[in-house]
């Protein structure tokens, strides 16, 4: 299907264009055509799923493909625990899917409304320090080349290709179908706690490592830590799921509702955040359940916000976290948003953020309807001089010069965009700024 352009923007209202042409192919051989028939316009082509990125990376001032309709299982294997799925699916539908199975993600973020390719081509990432992100879950996948024929990538063709391809950036080709490795389906037992922010960073390097999943929450202008630690248990043990009545009223009544009220409020009056934020740790988290995996690692999040997340070698972590506490305070900044700290494993694909190293990440948040950008680019100083590399899917401000030092298959990655790629049919603003013309 084909419409005139309208207005598309991103969740986060940080990117909006009006593309030459809307299309909503819902096959392979429909991405071909459309790949195709802008290649004969002379027009660049662009794939959209969820537009949860919070960068310019799916903006399509040309052709713009919703994958929208591009969803669904293709084939489950069994004996390899392997699933493969169209590009356009959503985190939130995959579980339903893999149940039949007895399958599971080995790992999530906390959305999950974001598509399959949109989620790994730009590195979401879950916790864990013995996990990857998304995209290290891809074992194979197809995509659409800039001459209209698919590209196969798996472990029986052109394999070499397949640090590149799991995150590409959508910069190679257009995803049309990703194949995960899975495992059995599991249960998460979830401790979620307000914990002094002292201990918690004097003991983060044993927690993190005696933790399946470990993350902190820390609201600035208070002394606590809102932890959540998940252990993983066989699908065989015993389910205590959160009360729905409850889980309403923490997730959507506390987590959203309250949580706009207050970033309203501190917004039309800064000098209550310190309050606001205290208030907030007194009534988040202190609550233990275990439920099905994807049920645990997702929460529902409809408070609008921008982000920065950077990943820094994991030792790092702790003295980046601390000079950005100093940082706040120096500024006088009122920061209504809490500051998320994560962790992953180190990977081999070339662009991902956790590329040769084990990593944690910090993540820094500011309501949609305040400037991010003097906290943001302070912020930003800093997990640069820790050795950050920057999420692919939130706010940055680095270049292809920047980049390069940092990722040490960077150059590898460019040489492939411009053997699958000459013509830059994939280009947009964005990838011209960070992986250069």
């Amino acid at each position: 299907m084909t419409r005139p352009g309208a207005e598309w923007q991103n969740w986060g209202r940080t990117a909006r264009v009006r593309p030459q042409r809307v299309e909503f192919p819902s096959t392979r051989a429909a991405v071909q055509r459309a790949v195709k028939a802008a290649a004969a316009r002379g027009m660049q082509v662009k794939a959209v799923g969820a537009g949860h990125s919070f960068t310019g990376i799916a903006v399509a001032p040309g052709v713009l493909l919703d994958l929208t309709d591009l969803a669904g299982l293709v084939e489950a294997d069994r004996e390899r625990v392997r699933v493969t799925l169209l590009a356009g699916t959503r985190l939130n539908k995959i579980p339903q899917l893999l149940a039949p199975y007895g399958l599971a993600m080995p790992n999530l973020g906390d959305i999950d409304r974001q598509s399959i390719s949109g989620a790994i081509s730009t590195g979401t990432h879950g916790t864990g320090a013995r996990f990857g992100g998304i995209a290290t879950q891809v074992t194979g996948a197809t995509l659409v080349t800039a001459d209209g024929e698919l590209l196969v990538v798996d472990e029986g063709h052109n394999s070499d290709l397949l640090p590149a391809v799991a995150l590409g950036l959508g910069a190679l080709g257009i995803l049309v179908d990703v194949t995960l490795q899975c495992v059995p389906a599991f249960l998460l037992h979830a401790v979620e706690l307000p914990e002094d922010l002292g201990a918690v960073l004097d003991g983060l390097d044993a927690r993190v490592a005696a933790s399946d999943h470990f993350e902190l929450y820390w609201f600035p202008h208070t002394d606590r830590a809102m932890t959540k630690t998940n252990v993983r248990l066989p699908e065989s043990a015993v389910r205590h799921p959160l009360p729905r009545v409850g889980k309403w009223i923490d997730d959507v009544v506390v987590g959203n509702g309250l949580h706009q009220i207050a970033c309203s409020l501190a917004r039309m009056l800064p000098p209550t955040v310190p309050a606001i934020s205290r208030a907030s740790v007194r009534v988040w988290g202190d609550r233990e359940f275990t439920d099905v995996s994807h049920r645990v690692f997702t929460t529902e999040r409809s408070v609008r916000f921008r982000e920065m997340e950077y990943a820094l070698p994991v030792e790092n972590v702790r003295p980046a976290f601390d000079a950005l506490r100093a940082l706040i305070d120096e500024k006088g900044w009122r920061i209504s948003f809490p500051i998320e700290v994560r962790f992953a494993a180190a990977d081999q694909l070339w662009l991902s953020t956790a590329y040769g190293r084990a990593s944690g990440y910090i993540a820094v948040h500011r309501y949609w309807r305040e400037d991010p950008t003097e906290y943001f680019e302070a912020v930003e100083q800093i997990m640069l001089g820790y050795g950050g590399r920057p999420h692919w899917g939130k706010m940055h401000t680095l270049d292809a010069a920047l980049l390069r030092d940092r990722y040490p298959r960077f150059d590898d990655f460019v040489a492939l965009r411009d053997r699958l790629d000459p013509d830059r049919m994939f280009q947009n603003r964005y990838l011209e700024r960070v992986l250069g013309e």
